[in-house]
This record gives C-alpha cells, structure tokens and sequence, in this order.
C-alpha cells in the first residue's frame, strides 16, 4: 500500500521539554507512549505506544481491571480522574491502595461514562 508508514507499535517523536527517561510516560498533545530510553529535549525519542506496561499509580488508589487510565503530567503516575487529564489507557490487573504501579494497556480507550 503507497500510504502505509509504519506499523506504529512505536513512533519517533521530538523529546519535549525536560527530555524522556527510559521507561517514563510521556504526553505530546494527546499522544501517549513510553519512552523507550532517555533522550535530551528536542533529541529524537522513540516511544511505545502499543503493549502492556507496568506504570507508576497515585499510591492512596485502588484501581480494579477495566478502570480508564488518565496520566497527571505534574506527578507522572497514572489515576482515575478525568478532569483536565488525557486517558492513557486501562488498567489489565488490579492495584491495591497503597500501591506503587500497576498493568495498563497503552491506548485503549472506553467511553466516558462507562
């Protein structure tokens, strides 16, 4: 196919501001994926965007399987608030509170309101 780019399991992208730490969520807009290793500002940084990861938690949570994913860009965790945050992802194990991390599925996405 002539369009066809990449399959897209993970994208190059410019290191924002601050730079990427390997293994550390990274937000562009409302592109989300781990960074796969550190990159300095505006270096090339190539990110996963696809696959299950094991990802830092707001620790005073509980998250159950199938719980919608939302990154604090202040905190770099993942939690349950919606407001003002993107969805990352969903939660595929549980995690109790306190806890420091749990399983998430990179880009799967649920409707609001379920």
């Amino acid at each position: 196919m002539k369009t066809y780019v990449a399959p897209g399991h993970s994208i190059t992208v410019t290191a924002p501001s601050g730079g990427v730490t390997s293994g550390q969520g990274v937000l562009i807009g409302t592109l989300f994926g781990i960074a796969q290793a550190d990159a300095l500002e505006g270096a090339d940084a190539e990110l996963l965007t696809e696959g299950v990861v094991e990802i830092g938690k707001t620790s005073a949570l509980q998250i159950d399987v199938g719980d919608r994913l939302f990154w604090d860009a202040t905190n770099k965790v993942v939690n349950k608030t919606a407001t003002a945050q993107v969805c990352v992802g969903v939660a595929v194990s549980a995690a109790a509170n306190p806890s420091a991390t749990v399983k998430m599925k990179l880009g799967a996405r649920t409707p609001a309101g379920t």
